[in-house]
């Protein structure tokens, strides 16, 4: 998909960061494209709120039955969570009729390292 963030995979379920930290070096235009997508994808409040949903959910996934609660209807919710997973911020596994969400740690890991700044003397 070309609205995809799409980062190197390096094994299953690692992914490299994009793009190196913001204060590291102006980032190329591709760089930020591709971090935009990510961005953009977290910029609306439900889409915020239910990554963190899932984010911090115990045990590290969540069953879209337990995040749906978000003052928004059903097919929102699903119109979000499409648009995470294809900013590629959330994986997504169905198990009989509930789909179950996850972020995966080197997707936080790669954001965290993109927002890194380095410790000053």
């Amino acid at each position: 998909m070309s609205n995809a963030l799409s980062l190197p995979v390096l094994e299953p379920d690692v992914v490299e960061p994009c793009c190196p930290p913001l204060t590291e070096r102006p980032l190329t235009a591709e760089e930020s494209e591709r971090t935009a997508v990510m961005f953009k994808a977290l910029s609306d409040p439900v889409r915020l709120r239910l990554f963190s949903l899932v984010a911090s959910h115990p045990g590290g996934e969540a069953c879209v039955c337990d995040i749906s609660d978000v003052g928004v209807s059903g097919p929102t919710v699903s119109f979000h969570l499409k648009k995470l997973k294809q900013a590629g911020l959330l994986a997504s596994e169905r198990r009989g009729t509930w789909v179950y969400y996850r972020v995966e740690p080197s997707v936080l890991a790669a954001m965290g390292a993109l927002l890194t700044s380095p410790v000053r003397a």
